[in-house]
């Protein structure tokens, strides 16, 4: 099972505008007729119930949207790029890592945006006015976005089931569900999560068998402990428990030792509600199980977490389990949807979004006795729009810059004519009192 996957997409570009007059044979009046740049694709994440894991993802880690056409004469625009949809399988996190923004898909069709289409440059229709009737410049479209985005899949189940590698919780969900889990006498036969569904009087449960923690799991041995991150969302953990373990280990430090990575991997997981289970009760007398049962409820007196005695082989003990996981796990609400902050599949709220504020257009800062440079995002993307060897577009670029208050900001630094101004890379000739 891959629940993990680094992607590489980036968003199509915008097309260019056109530079076009009319020319008409018996119309006596022509004039700008330059049609606009069409946007370029965004890159979406779609969830899809059909998918189980992000395995795609790492067969193929680059994706790119098509870019927007480029605008034509006649005031023909240029069309734009379709969108590229990728499908996630539920319970998928994606990091944006250009900006840091969190998406959580959960729900069939949820949608999110990962890079957004750079926008189309303007035809020179777009710049005729009464004053300046013929432009003979059009914009140029911008890049879309690119980024890395990191994908963790962290499984839908409301059940988790915890516990040492032969602690018996593949049998257990093999008997409880229709899950056919690998089952075997030796240590870790659970290489990856497996899902299975309760069926209850009332309601469907999903539960999730998760490969066994050993100590010091948190630190790598064995399998790790990466595969807890699909009990993040569950609401209640069944900690499988051998009652009489095979290598003869005290099931007291078993238990302490599970717990323990739990709690060093997250500690909110040490705070989700418990039910424990004394498995392969076939493998002791009666008199042994009840006496192991007795001793654990009364450690966990003055709690709310049950103590049952199953067995996967007889059978013993698992209607009782069946009733107390319908009665200790919470139906979710119908409408559940994404949250980017709830681990545990609590009352899921609306779909969240975090995204940091955009970053200031530009800044302005000395460069040495007499020089200036002009930085940032938004200024660099103002410049890449125009050819800077057209002499109207550069005119056209430099009362942009008088009307967004560069020249204002310059002259508070102590810019006088004739200094040197670099912007995004390219020199100016700024005049103040042009």
């Amino acid at each position: 099972m891959h629940d993990r996957a680094r992607i590489h997409v980036a968003a199509g570009a915008g097309g260019d505008g056109c530079l076009s007059f009319r020319r008409e044979a018996h119309v006596p009046r022509g004039g700008p007729d330059g049609g606009d740049g069409g946007r370029g694709g965004d890159v979406v994440l779609v969830c899809d119930e059909s998918l189980r894991d992000l395995e795609t993802f790492r067969r193929r880690p680059t994706y790119r949207a098509p870019r927007g056409g480029h605008g034509e004469g006649a005031l023909r625009h240029g069309a734009g790029g379709a969108t590229l949809e990728l499908g996630v399988p539920p319970g998928t996190e994606a990091l944006v890592e250009a900006d840091g923004s969190r998406h959580d898909l959960v729900r069939d069709g949820q949608r999110a945006l990962v890079a957004r289409g750079g926008p189309g440059g303007r035809g020179n229709k777009r710049f005729a006015g009464p004053t300046h009737q013929t432009p003979r410049f059009a914009e140029r479209g911008l890049p879309g976005e690119e980024t890395w985005v990191a994908l963790a899949l962290k499984l839908l189940a409301e059940v988790g089931l915890i516990g040492l590698p032969n602690a018996g919780k593949s049998s257990l969900l093999r008997r409880l569900t229709r899950a056919q889990p690998k089952v075997a006498g030796y240590p870790f036969t659970t290489l990856a999560p497996v899902l299975g569904t309760l069926a209850t009087d009332g309601r469907d449960l999903v539960l999730a068998d998760i490969p066994g923690l050993i100590e010091g799991a948190s630190e790598g041995v064995g399998l790790g402990h990466e595969f807890l991150a699909h009990v993040e969302r569950c609401r209640l953990l069944v900690h499988v428990l051998d009652l009489a373990p095979l290598d003869g280990s005290d099931p007291v430090d078993n238990h302490r030792t599970v717990e323990s990575e739990l709690a060093d991997y997250d500690p909110r997981l040490a705070g989700l509600p418990r039910v424990l289970v004394l498995s392969k009760a076939d493998l002791v007398d009666a008199t042994t199980a009840a006496a192991a049962q007795a001793w654990w409820r009364e450690r966990f007196a003055g709690t709310d977490t049950p103590v049952l005695v199953t067995s996967s082989a007889t059978g013993a003990g698992l209607r009782a389990l069946a009733r107390e996981l319908e009665r200790r796990a919470p139906a979710l609400p119908e409408t559940a949807s994404a949250s980017s902050d709830a681990p545990a599949m609590r009352e899921l709220a609306a779909h969240r979004t975090y995204r940091p504020a955009a970053p200031r257009a530009y800044r302005v800062r000395r460069t040495g006795a007499g020089g200036f440079a002009v930085e940032g995002d938004g200024i660099e993307r103002l410049v890449a729009r125009y050819d800077l060897d057209n002499e109207e577009a550069l005119a056209h670029l430099e009362r942009r810059l008088r009307g967004i208050g560069v020249l204002r900001a310059l002259e508070a630094e102590g810019f006088e004519p004739g200094d040197e101004v670099q912007i995004a890379g390219v020199a100016f000739d700024l005049d103040p009192e042009a």
